[in-house]
């Protein structure tokens, strides 16, 4: 994941407010309390099928997971640079996320997999971090290491494979928009403005341009599945600027340009740009559960 420092400029966090859902029909509208079980959103999609870390035999992790009395505002599509595999069996996926999870924990030295879900291309459903599941039931969020620096208010998927020149699987696609539009309902989340590409955070062509530039079709097909239409306003228009990279590294090989960022494509399997930064750390914020 992350292949260059961050000693240059930062990003500051941003706040984390409860955003009220505002697309139409989905019995979703109402002051819900945040404890209140992800089970008692029943006007919601229903939760698709997401195979645990036990079903895909994850390793211990380090340390359990923090979880935080919040819930997430921001949805954060990554993609995992490796080969666009045409093996799409369930042993595959199963393969891919002990590999991620060994390559996070051993060569990140991370204390668990990083994101909290995973697609593989057939359109498994994964699930990543230890706690995300309980976590999400209590509609509290788990803190992952995906998005340097907002860690604290993002949920990450990571897409199986590289997206720079080819879209994801038909599979892959409908299971995003399936997982998509459970968490929206799960926590109240205009599509429009929730769900963003790791770019739109720190400095890194993840998830790559084809997926990024599908991301506004994404968007309406999960508005569509919760019952209304997602806005056309720019779902970036509340984030901060992108990070900048570190001047010193701006000559490295793997470094693009588009439009006026430098973005860096990956240099290894599962480097898809930064994922920890100095501004998460749990305790920054209202303690965790």
């Amino acid at each position: 994941m992350p292949a260059f420092s961050q000693s240059g400029p930062r990003l500051r966090e941003t706040p984390v407010t409860r955003r009220a859902f505002l697309l139409a029909g989905t019995g979703l509208a109402g002051g819900l309390l945040l404890g209140a079980s992800a089970q008692a959103f029943s006007g919601g999609p229903a939760r698709p099928r997401i195979y645990t870390r036990s079903e895909w035999h994850a390793a211990p992790p380090k340390t359990k997971a923090v979880i935080l009395n919040r819930t997430p505002d921001r949805l954060v599509i990554h993609h995992t640079a490796t080969p666009n595999t045409s093996d799409q069996s369930l042993d595959a996926a199963f393969r891919l996320s002990r590999a991620i999870q060994r390559y996070h924990m051993h060569h990140n030295d991370w204390a668990d997999i990083g994101e909290q879900f995973t697609v593989g291309r057939g359109g498994q459903i994964m699930e990543g971090r230890n706690r995300t599941l309980p976590a999400i039931e209590e509609r509290k969020h788990v803190m992952g290491a995906q998005v340097a620096d907002h860690n604290r208010h993002t949920l990450g998927i990571e897409t199986e494979g590289t997206y720079t020149d080819d879209l994801p699987t038909e599979a892959q696609l409908a299971s995003l928009t399936s997982l998509l539009a459970w968490l929206c309902g799960v926590y109240e989340l205009d599509p429009a403005k929730a769900i963003i590409g790791h770019r739109d955070l720190n400095a890194t062509s993840c998830p790559g341009d084809r997926l990024y530039a599908h991301l506004p079709q994404l968007r309406e097909d999960v508005a569509r599945r919760l019952g209304g239409r997602a806005r056309s306003d720019d779902a970036r228009l509340a984030l901060p600027d992108p990070a900048v990279p570190d001047p010193a590294l701006l000559a490295a090989p793997g470094l693009i340009i588009e439009g006026q960022a430098h973005l860096q494509r990956p240099l290894r399997a599962y480097d898809h740009g930064p994922g920890l930064g100095p501004h998460d750390h749990p305790w920054t914020g209202p303690r965790p559960s």
